[in-house]
């Protein structure tokens, strides 16, 4: 105790010098033998100090505080609100708005053209909402998720511009890039059986087409096969999609491209080069084949319109036979042809006799002809 009565003690200066305030004098009497002005803070000449009225800002705290109680245990409410009966009337009228406000933006619902509202009660489907403006009961009572069911949602196959490698049937590889187009049927089996609609469908749509696919040959996967087998993944997808219950209906697919890897197109190129070759090849052997058989068709029938001749004449057709066949092998042989005039057989000057030509073969020089004495031999 002695210490700390030391640090409150008064220091010596204090003791002989009074503070003088700044209306001059000191600080407890100042005012009170005329020597400059009276200091505000300073008791009246009287002795009492002038009471001062409380303001505004005070009565706010002391109601704040507990009407205005002083700090102490008075019971008064919080924030100076009424209490009593007051009190339950105003705290009634609150609790009946913000019901009243819960209930309108809970129970009427605003559904669009384009839009299906399904309704649930506790959890459990209650029905459907058609267009308009519909009402039901306030949450968490029935709850209403609207689904838009018009719009034509596309999902695209791959995702940006990385490859989709697929293998074909026959165990090629091809670079294959397509979308898949679709809505929603049925609001309520989109809504339960579904948990992420969007990743089933891709899902679906990606397996029906790898299914398709690997049923079906190269040339007619980048060729003109790519109608059919749009059709036949849009059927499998669809048929998959249905087993699921999804309430999704498959609007078309469409392939965008369908070509061989970056990184073997050179190779692949040369593959179908040969393709074609051998295909080219294959059409021509094709049409040869067909004009010899087309050929010995023709000469069969002509035999045959000769074989019937024959059995209504057989000696002419024979002897028609022999001259068509013996002028078929003399027709370019060099021939003299003698006539024999009363069985007699002359003489044959056969260095002297007249060549035929070959009308086909280039004509020749003709020989000059040596004159024979022919009288002399007669005269002897």
């Amino acid at each position: 105790m002695t210490i700390f009565s030391r640090w409150f003690r008064r220091p010596p200066i204090l003791a002989v010098e009074t503070p003088k305030g700044p209306w001059g004098g000191s600080g407890d009497d100042a005012g009170a033998e005329g020597g400059g002005p009276r200091n505000p803070w300073a008791l009246p000449p009287g002795g009492r100090k002038a009471t001062a009225k409380p303001s505004a800002l005070d009565e706010f705290l002391k109601k704040a505080r507990g009407n205005g109680g002083g700090g102490g245990g008075g019971g008064g409410n919080f924030g100076g609100l009424p209490s009593g009966a007051n009190a339950r009337a105003l705290w009634a009228i609150g609790a009946g708005i913000i019901v009243l406000v819960w209930i309108l933006f809970t129970s009427f619902h605003q559904i669009g053209p384009q839009q299906r509202g399904v309704v649930t009660y506790f959890g459990r489907y209650a029905g459907t909402l058609d267009p308009g403006i519909r009402l039901t009961p306030p949450a968490p009572i029935a709850s209403v998720e609207v689904v838009d069911v018009q719009n034509i949602r596309t999902d695209n196959f791959p995702v940006g511009d990385g490859e989709n490698l697929t293998l074909t049937g026959d165990q090629n590889i091809i670079d294959l890039a397509y979308s898949v187009r679709w809505d929603i049927a049925d609001p309520r089996n989109y809504v339960f059986q579904l948990a992420e609609p969007n990743n089933t469908v891709r899902a679906a749509a990606e397996s029906a087409m790898r299914a398709v696919v690997a049923t079906t040959t190269l040339e007619q996967a980048i060729g003109t096969g790519r109608t059919v087998i749009e059709q036949r993944v849009a059927e499998l997808t669809q048929q998959i999609l249905d087993d699921y219950k999804s309430g999704v209906r498959i609007q078309g697919v469409a392939i965008k491209q369908a070509a061989a890897p970056a990184r073997i197109v050179e190779d692949f190129n040369a593959v179908t080069a040969a393709q074609q070759e051998a295909i080219a090849n294959l059409n021509q052997s094709r049409s040869y084949a067909q004009q010899v058989v087309a050929r010995a068709q023709g000469e069969a029938a002509s035999f045959d319109k000769v074989y019937e001749q024959y059995r209504l004449a057989p000696e002419v057709t024979r002897r028609r036979m022999y001259y068509e066949t013996m002028e078929a092998v003399l027709a370019k042989s060099d021939k003299t042809i003698v006539e024999t005039p009363g069985g007699v057989v002359p003489y044959l000057p056969l260095q002297n006799g007249k060549r035929l030509t070959d009308p086909q073969a280039p004509r020749a020089a003709e020989p000059t002809p040596t004159p024979v004495p022919a009288q002399q031999g007669a005269a002897q």
